[in-house]
């Protein structure tokens, strides 16, 4: 979304056109849909933000334990997909990416609940960005070996949470779309740090100047 506003831009544009647009694009309401992929539980988050203000909509967990069929379960977790995209219209769709253990067939159904997630986001219209669980606790809480308790805290400290989740997969969804919040606006911020004048855009950014 970002690359196609300042594509709009070209070479006679100034640098505080460049600056007025992308602080739009800062201050726009975005939703994000958190995702945390699993086959008994699948955890996931509605985070709006708006400028730099973080709100939960809504935190969570599909339970699929009463499924005994995987594929049942797999159907589950695209339509709960489906519908939370209905509810709430997000704007970006970010998961948590598989964390590569020695027990293949876990990894493989994990591997299956995620992508059934991902396409139910794709078919929705939506971006799809994966972190690893790394990235997302070193996103949250600067220390990419946290623990789950570790990692609520810090949510229940950044967004004002009193009442702490039954499941930590729903506040792990909840981190995937802080880090993805957090990666997109330090992202943003990075480039407009970053110039010093328009010919320095246009010298970093030739493709993106018509």
């Amino acid at each position: 979304m970002a690359k196609q506003e300042i594509n709009c831009f070209s070479k006679n544009s100034s640098l505080s056109d460049l600056t007025t647009t992308l602080a739009a694009i800062m201050n726009k309401t975005n939703i994000i849909l958190g995702v945390d992929p699993g086959t008994q539980l699948m955890g996931f988050a509605i985070l709006k933000v708006s400028g730099k203000t973080t709100q939960v909509l809504l935190m969570d967990v599909l339970k699929l334990t009463s499924h005994k069929d995987i594929y049942v379960r797999l159907e589950k977790i695209h339509s709960k997909i489906v519908e939370l995209i209905k509810l709430y219209s997000p704007n970006t769709f970010a998961i948590e990416a598989p964390f590569f253990g020695k027990n293949v067939q876990s990894m493989l159904k994990l591997g299956r609940a995620q992508g059934v997630a991902i396409a139910a986001a794709i078919q929705g219209g939506l971006e799809v960005t994966e972190y690893s669980p790394k990235k997302v606790k070193q996103s949250v809480t600067g220390n990419g070996n946290a623990d789950k308790d570790q990692v609520w805290k810090m949510l229940q400290r950044l967004l004002n949470i009193e009442e702490k989740p039954q499941y930590f997969d729903a506040t792990d969804a909840l981190a995937v779309a802080m880090c993805h919040y957090y990666q997109t606006s330090n992202a943003l911020f990075s480039k407009t740090k970053a110039l010093s004048g328009w010919d320095d855009f246009i010298t970093k950014n030739p493709d993106r100047v018509k």
